[in-house]
C-alpha cells in the first residue's frame, strides 16, 4: 500500500547529518542521509527482519544541497529499510521519479532478499513514457543498516612492492565450489577463499594477491533466469557498498572483513574487480530500482533526447562520474572497501568510460584526479581495464600513474608466439620487456603492464592449447557470443583426446606460455586454475555458467603444471628479475641493461624473422647475468656467450628446475623456454 498520508517522524532535529550520506549507526541511532538533486520528497520505509513487512514510513525532514537526511533515535544495525522518492515524471527531460517504487539506497553496505523480475519492478508500463502504479517492495532487495564494529586484530594493508605481485584472478564461488579440501560447509562462499587448503596452494605458486570477480551485489539479468543461467561473473552492479549476498554464508557483510584479514595473516592481497561505469538498471526501458528513481539525470549520462540513456558500455546505461555527486559516491565506495573491509586494491571495469568527458576520453579527467588526489586511494593497487566500446575506447597505455592496466597486446602476442605465427619475435620482445612502446612514457614504471595469458573472459589457457574454436553451446545463443579472437591451436585434436602425443605438446606449450608470462617485465597475473590446468570444454564466455563449466575442477590438477609455475615464481624472486625501470641497451640509461642474442651470437636483422630460437640478455653487475632462451620451433642448438652458464630453468623437463653447467653450443628443446645463470669464471 502507498501511503498518502505523513506519519510523525520521529527524528532527532539536532542530530541529523547530511555530510554522511547513506545509513550510519553511531551507537545510539543511525542518520539517514540520500542524494537527489530533483525530487520534491523523500520517504524512508522500514521494514521487518525479513525485509516482508513495512512497519513504518517517515519523510527524511531536511534537505540542504540536494541531500536529504534525518537521524532516527534507536534504530540499530540490522533494521531493513528502502526509499520512495517523489518527483516530476517527466521522461523526456529525464525525471523517472516514481514514489511506487521501493529503492535500494545507493550507499547499502548489507543487502537482504532478493530480486523477483515481477512487472511492478519497471518505473513504466508499454513504452517508457507511461508511469506504472504498481508497488514493487514485495519483489525488491532491501538495504540494511550495517554495524560498524569488527575485530580487526591489528589487521593492516600489505602493500605488497608491484615488482614483487602476483595476481591470481579467481570467482568468489567457482574458486571454491568443487574443491574436497575445503570444508564442505564453506565451498562456493568467499570463505572458502581463506580456507587452509586454498591459502596452502596460493602460497605454494607465489602468488601475493587474489583479484576477486564483482562481489559488489549484482542482479541475474532476466533474460539469463527465464533461460534456467545465471549472471555468473556479476558485471551487473545494483549497489556499489554491499557484498553480493550469494557469496556470505550468513549474509553478513562481517564475512567480507573476515576473509580479508584471514588472506591478509598469508602475505596475500585482496584486489575487488569493480563495476563503476553502468549499473544493473539498464536502459531507459529496464527497472526502477534505485539510481533510475532517486535521480536518473544526475546518475545516468543521458543521450541528447533526455528519455534515453547515453551507452558506452554496450549494458543499456552509462554512471555519470562527471557529476560531482555521483563521483564522489564511487569515491566514497573505493574509500569504505579500503579503510572498512581493509581491501588492498581495484581492477576497474572499462575503466575508459570512467574518463570519458566532454570531449571524450581524458586521461587527467576528473575522476582520475579525484582518485590520484585522495590521501587513501592513492596508496592501493590501482588497475584499469583500459577500454569499453565506445568511440575511442581502446586506451592501452594511455592512463595516468599510479594506474596499471590490462595488456591484452601481451596476452595476444604470447599466444600468437608459441601458436608458431610467423614474424613475432619483435614484438614478443616488446613485452618480454613489459612492453614500453605502450607504457615508457610520463615516467611511468615497467610495472605498468598486467600481463596475463589468459582471463576470465575467454579461454583458459589450456582451452587456448586444446580448442581451435569457441564452444559456447551451453549458453544458449547457439555459439553466436563470445569472440573469435582466440590466437588458439588444438595441437591435433579439438577438445579432450587420449593420444599421448598431443597430450604431451598441450603440457610443453602450456609450460612454455606459462614460463614466458612469469620471466617478463610487468605485473603477471594467472587465471585461478591456469596453473593446474583447467578446461571450461571451450566455452570462452562463462558469464552464464554458474555450473561445473566454469567452477574450478581441483580434482583434476596437473602437479606437474603447478610444479612449473611454483618454480618459475620462486625463481623470478630469487634472481631478482622484476625491475620498476625500463630495460635499456648497455650503457643507455639505468634500467637493467638487456641485449638480444640469435642462435649463433648476437640478434642480426635477419633473425628477427626467422623461426630459429632467439634469447634476451640480462647484464648485471652485481648479480650473475641471466639469458632467457625462447624456442617456439623444433629441437634447435644455441651458441651460449663466451663462459660457463649454469642452465636453472627448463621446461622441456619436468620439473623445470636444473642445475648443469654448460658453454658452447647446447641443446634447447622444442616449443621451449630455458634460463641461464652466468657462472663467475
Amino acid at each position: 500500500m502507498i501511503h498518502d498520508t505523513l506519519p510523525s517522524t520521529g527524528f532527532d532535529p539536532t542530530k541529523g547529518r547530511p555530510d554522511t550520506i547513506g545509513a550510519n549507526f553511531d551507537g545510539e541511532g543511525t542518520n539517514f542521509a540520500l542524494f537527489s538533486e530533483s525530487a520534491t520528497r523523500v520517504e524512508l520505509c522500514l521494514y521487518d527482519p525479513e525485509g516482508k513487512t513495512e512497519t513504518a514510513r517517515h519523510d527524511l525532514p531536511e534537505m540542504q544541497g540536494g541531500i536529504w537526511f534525518g537521524y532516527l533515535p534507536g534504530i540499530r544495525p540490522g533494521q531493513v529499510y528502502g526509499y520512495r522518492v517523489h518527483g516530476p515524471w517527466e521522461p523526456e527531460a529525464g525525471h523517472r521519479f516514481n514514489p511506487a517504487k521501493l529503492l535500494l539506497d545507493p550507499y547499502a553496505r548489507e543487502i537482504r532478499g532478493d530480486m523477483v523480475w515481477d512487472p511492478a519492478v519497471f518505473g513504466h508500463v508499454g513504452d517508457d513514457l507511461t508511469r506504472d502504479d504498481r508497488d514493487s517492495a514485495p519483489f525488491v532487495p532491501k538495504a540494511v543498516v550495517a554495524d560498524p564494529e569488527f575485530d580487526w586484530d591489528a589487521d593492516k594493508a600489505l602493500h605488497h612492492r608491484w615488482e614483487e605481485t602476483l595476481i591470481w584472478e579467481a570467482h568468489a564461488k567457482g574458486a571454491t565450489m568443487l574443491h574436497p579440501d575445503v570444508p564442505e560447509g564453506d565451498r562456493g562462499f568467499l570463505s572458502g577463499l581463506a580456507s587452509d587448503a586454498v591459502i596452502d596452494h596460493l602460497q605454494r605458486i607465489g602468488v601475493t594477491a587474489v583479484e576477486l570477480l564483482p562481489i559488489h551485489g549484482f542482479l541475474h539479468d532476466q533474460m539469463l533466469l527465464d533461460k534456467g543461467l545465471k549472471n555468473y561473473w556479476g558485471y551487473n552492479t545494483l549497489s556499489f557498498f554491499a557484498p553480493q549476498r550469494a557469496y556470505l554464508k550468513t549474509g553478513r557483510a562481517d564475512e567480507v572483513k573476515s576473509v580479508v584479514r584471514r588472506l591478509h595473516k598469508a602475505g596475500i592481497e585482496v584486489i575487488l574487480d569493480v563495476v563503476y561505469n553502468h549499473t544493473a538498471e539498464g536502459s531507459e526501458l529496464g527497472p526502477t530500482l534505485s539510481f533510475r528513481g532517486i535521480d536518473n539525470a544526475s546518475y545516468y549520462l543521458l543521450a541528447e533526447d533526455k528519455r534515453h540513456c547515453f551507452d558506452t558500455t554496450g549494458c543499456g546505461n552509462t554512471l555519470n562520474v562527471a557529476h560531482p555527486m555521483v563521483l564522489r559516491m564511487v569515491i566514497d565506495s573505493l574509500r569504505y572497501w579500503v579503510q572498512v573491509c581493509h581491501v588492498d586494491g581495484f581492477r576497474f571495469d572499462l575503466a575508459s568510460t570512467l574518463g570519458r568527458e566532454a570531449q571524450g576520453f581524458e586521461r587527467e579527467g576528473a575522476f582520475f584526479a579525484a582518485i590520484r588526489q585522495d590521501p587513501v586511494l592513492a596508496q592501493v593497487k590501482l588497475i584499469a581495464e583500459p577500454w569499453d566500446i565506445g568511440e575511442g575506447g581502446y586506451q592501452v597505455g594511455g592512463f595516468p600513474f599510479p594506474f596499471r592496466e590490462w595488456n591484452d597486446k601481451a596476452r595476444d602476442d604470447m599466444r600468437a608466439f608459441w601458436r608458431r605465427d610467423p614474424g613475432l619475435k619483435g614484438d614478443l620482445a616488446q613485452r618480454l620487456l613489459g612492453s614500453p612502446v605502450q607504457f615508457d612514457h610520463s615516467q611511468r614504471p615497467a610495472t605498468s603492464s598486467i600481463n596475463f595469458l589468459a582471463a576470465h573472459d575467454g579461454f583458459t589457457l589450456r582451452d587456448v592449447v586444446s580448442y581451435d574454436g569457441k564452444h559456447n553451446e551451453a549458453n544458449g545463443e547457439d555459439n553466436r557470443d563470445g569472440h573469435d579472437h582466440n590466437l588458439s591451436h588444438n595441437l591435433g585434436a579439438e577438445g579432450k583426446t587420449d593420444d599421448p602425443r598431443i597430450l604431451e605438446a598441450r603440457h610443453r606449450r602450456s609450460k612454455a606460455m606459462l614460463a614466458t608470462l612469469l620471466l617478463s617485465q610487468g605485473v603477471p597475473m594467472l587465471l585461478a586454475g591456469d596453473e593446474f590446468g583447467q578446461t571450461q570444454g571451450g566455452n570462452n564466455n562463462t558469464y552464464a555458467q554458474d555450473s561445473e563449466v566454469a567452477w574450478l575442477h581441483w580434482d583434476r590438477a596437473d602437479d606437474r603444471l603447478v610444479g612449473t609455475v611454483a618454480a618459475l615464481t620462486a625463481f623470478r624472486r630469487e634472481a631478482g628479475l622484476a625491475d620498476a625501470r625500463f630495460a635499456r641497451a648497455p650503457g643507455e640509461g639505468e634500467g637493467p641493461a638487456i641485449t638480444w642474442c640469435g642462435a649463433d651470437g648476437p640478434m642480426a636483422e635477419g633473425d628477427w624473422g626467422s623461426d630459429a630460437p632467439f634469447a634476451l640478455r640480462y647484464h648485471r653487475a652485481d648479480a650473475p647475468d641471466l639469458l632467457i632462451v625462447l624456442n617456439a620451433g623444433d629441437d634447435a642448438t644455441i651458441t651460449l656467450p663466451e663462459g660457463d652458464w649454469q642452465r636453472r630453468i627448463d621446461t622441456a623437463q619436468d620439473p623445470v628446475t636444473v642445475d648443469v653447467v654448460e658453454s658452447g653450443s647446447v641443446a634447447i628443446g622444442w616449443q621451449s623456454v630455458v634460463v641461464f645463470q652466468s657462472v663467475a669464471p
